[in-house]
Order: structure tokens, then C-alpha cells, then sequence
């Protein structure tokens, strides 16, 4: 007994503010890696359109590529990680490759040239997302999982809401109030977003496998349902759920489109930077705290709260008419993501046996990435063809859908 007690006063000891150092430290790595891709990354639709001159529908194009063509990736190293019992060195692997794409951006003066860093960057995402996942599930106890998937969500969003905050320094200095990005201006937020993504590599020195993590056992039980604990393949619900996300996903375009509809609706460059750093921060204000109440009243409901704002913020957007009213349904963009996120990870992790956490999350990015090369060359087609209001309504749609078919198929 008094050897139990001394184990759990030195697994509490070790904990950082009340945190797994796993967790910690895998959302400091996500904190910085953010901070310098909102600063690289997030004004690349402008810099498409107002710099290189490109059309909307080569912008979702050269989004979904990026996101989908990598995405098969992201099922091989959630299976390799499986099979190497190894999350840590996949997900180093991963984050090194986007580290080394960003530099590119400084001298990129054709959409195709943009097209092959963003594919690298993601190529670098797939590889290390499914791991990273999977690592932070099991560095924590079944009743933590919300939590501890909350806390990773919200330091990768709070380190987004500093590079935007960084980036929006950079463009007030440069251009100030203008609707256009500007290249030299663009340029300066490259080189200054190299420097955090280097960073976040160093972080890595601080993390170990779950095996060797202090959670008191915690990584033997994680990822494992009360119906699947003793099935060798996944739960039904698992791959219902996985429909269920292709068609949320489907109308669920890259966020290029918001920032192209911001920008539309008469915003400036700088404005549509601070709106963008709004967003992040309800993202990360809300983003634990929804994980809390998923780990005591269950996934599914705050999961069906974030998509039903989901809709309705896409429904804003379609019917906008005026610039102000973008600030607002940003925010509410920000409290979608916050609710559904990080617990729709942690439902992934309710639904399969722990030796197939990898996998499992790989498929379930695999997925995602894949759905969204036709979700934004839709999306493109619509803003080109129809109207910049119908891709929203499209996505609004289908997420009401895929809110349907959750709230009746998936069984908790």
C-alpha cells in the first residue's frame, strides 16, 4: 500500500499543471508548429488570387490537393506506428518535413510551385498526424481522453492565434489597411514564421513513447469501447462514423473559402487577419472545456452542438451582406471547431481496440484529407460558376445531414 501511495504521489509530481508531460509537451510542439504555419500559410489563397493572379477553382484545387493527396499517408503511418509500437519518431519524421517546406515560400512565383510546398507541408502532416494521435490517446485514462485531446486542440489553436496576431504586426507595419496582399509583404511573414516551426523540433527532446509515460497504467486501456475491448477488427460504429465524416466533410471546403468570402465582402487583408485570430481564440477558449463535458455526458452530444453551429454559421456566410458580420460568424466558426474537433478524436479513440489506435486514426484522417480534394474543387466551382454564396449553403446542407445521421446511426 504504501508503495501504491508513493507511485501516485510520483505520478502527480511529474504531471505539468495537471498534465500528462506527453500532453504538455505535444501541444507545446503543436503550439509553435502553428505559430508559424498561420503566419506562412493562412494568407496563401490571397497571395494565389492577388499576388500570382490565380482563379477560385485552382485555389480549391490546389487546397485539396494538398490535403487529400497526402491523406493516404496518414492510413500507412497510423498502421506503421502500429506495427513499430513507435509514435514518436513517425510523428518527428512528419513535422521535420513541413519544417523544411516552409523556406520554399519565400521564392514561389507560379500556383504549381505553390501547389508542390503545400503538398509537402501536408505530406509532413500525414505522416505525423495519425502517430501523434494516437500517442496522445495513450498517454492518457479513458476518463481523460476529452481532456487531454481538449488541451492539445487548444494549444494548437492558441499557437494559431499568436501567428496570426504576429502576422497581422507584420502586414499593419508593411501595407497597413490594404484589400490586397502585397509580395514583399508576404515575404516578411515567411521568413519571420521559419523560426517557430524550427522550434518545435527541439520540443520533441522532452517527449517518450505512452510505455514510458506516468499515467499509472493509463496506455494498457485507452482506445478501447466497452463493446470492441475484445474484437481483433473495428467496431460497426467506427465505420459509421467514418461515412458519416465523409459527408460532413464533403461540404466542409478548405477554410481558403472563408477567407476568400471575408475578403470579399470588402475586408481588408489586416481585418481578415484579426477576424482569423478571433476564430482561433473562441477555438481555444472552448476547446477543453468541451472535452471535459464529453468525458461526463458523452461524445456524440457535443459533437451534434458543434455541427449544428457548424450549419448555421455556414448558412451566415452564404446570406452576408455586409463586412461586420463576418467578425461574428468567425467567432462562431471558432466555437464549432472548439466543440467538434478535438472530441470527434476522442470518439475515434472510444470506438476501436488499443492495438489498432494508429490505424485507426490514420483511416479516420485518410478520410478527411481524401474528401476534401472534391469538397474544394466543388466548392471552387460553385464560388466560379454559381455564385461566392453557394458553397456555403452546400456545406450548411450537408452538415445538417451528417448531424441526422449521427445523432440516429452512431450508438455510444
Amino acid at each position: 500500500m504504501g508503495k501504491e501511495m508513493a507511485e501516485m504521489h510520483n505520478n502527480q509530481r511529474r504531471r505539468i499543471f495537471g498534465l500528462n508531460p506527453n500532453i504538455f509537451f505535444l501541444g507545446l510542439v503543436s503550439f509553435f508548429t502553428d505559430v508559424s504555419s498561420e503566419m506562412i500559410f493562412t494568407l496563401v489563397p490571397l497571395f494565389l488570387a492577388n499576388v500570382l493572379g490565380a482563379a477560385p477553382v485552382i485555389i480549391g484545387f490546389v487546397e485539396g490537393v494538398a490535403e487529400s493527396t497526402a491523406s493516404l499517408l496518414k492510413i500507412a503511418s497510423g498502421w506503421l506506428s502500429d506495427k513499430m509500437g513507435k509514435r514518436k519518431v513517425l510523428a518527428f519524421i512528419g513535422y521535420a518535413f513541413s519544417t523544411l517546406a516552409k523556406p520554399v515560400m519565400y521564392v514561389a512565383n507560379t500556383w504549381w510551385l505553390v501547389l508542390g510546398v503545400r503538398f509537402t507541408d501536408r505530406f509532413g502532416k500525414g505522416i505525423r498526424t495519425a502517430p501523434r494521435d494516437a500517442l496522445v490517446a495513450e498517454s492518457v485514462s479513458s476518463a481523460e481522453r476529452g481532456k487531454g485531446f481538449g488541451f492539445h486542440r487548444a494549444m494548437d489553436t492558441a499557437g494559431a492565434a499568436l501567428g496570426l496576431v504576429l502576422a497581422a504586426a507584420v502586414v499593419f507595419f508593411l501595407q497597413r489597411g490594404s484589400v490586397e496582399l502585397a509580395p514583399a509583404t508576404y515575404r516578411w511573414l515567411v521568413l519571420a514564421g521559419i523560426c517557430p516551426a524550427v522550434a518545435a523540433l527541439f520540443v520533441f527532446l522532452f517527449i517518450r513513447e505512452a510505455k514510458n509515460s506516468d499515467t499509472g497504467g493509463a496506455a494498457d486501456a485507452v482506445c478501447i469501447g466497452d463493446s470492441v475491448a475484445g474484437k481483433a477488427g473495428f467496431d460497426n460504429r467506427y465505420w459509421m462514423f467514418l461515412a458519416i465524416m465523409f459527408l460532413f466533410t464533403l461540404g466542409n471546403s478548405s477554410d481558403a473559402f472563408l477567407v476568400l468570402r471575408a475578403q470579399n465582402l470588402g475586408n481588408s487583408v489586416l481585418s481578415i487577419l484579426l477576424m482569423l485570430v478571433l476564430f482561433n481564440a473562441a477555438y481555444a477558449i472552448v476547446s477543453v472545456p468541451a472535452g471535459i463535458r464529453s468525458d461526463r455526458v458523452g461524445r456524440k452530444r457535443v459533437i451534434v452542438a458543434g455541427w449544428s453551429l457548424y450549419g448555421f454559421t455556414y448558412l451566415g456566410l452564404a446570406v452576408a451582406s455586409e463586412s461586420w458580420q463576418v467578425w461574428l460568424l468567425f467567432a462562431l466558426y471558432g466555437v464549432y471547431y472548439g466543440l467538434a474537433e478535438g472530441v470527434a478524436r476522442a470518439l475515434v479513440a472510444d470506438l476501436v481496440p488499443a492495438e489498432k489506435c494508429g490505424m485507426a486514426y490514420g483511416i479516420f484522417h485518410g478520410v478527411v484529407g481524401i474528401t476534401l480534394l472534391p469538397a474544394s474543387v466543388i466548392a471552387g466551382w460553385l464560388w466560379q460558376v454559381v455564385s461566392p454564396a453557394a458553397p456555403f449553403y452546400f456545406g450548411a446542407g450537408l452538415a445538417f445531414m451528417a448531424m441526422l445521421g449521427l445523432l440516429l446511426l452512431i450508438r455510444e
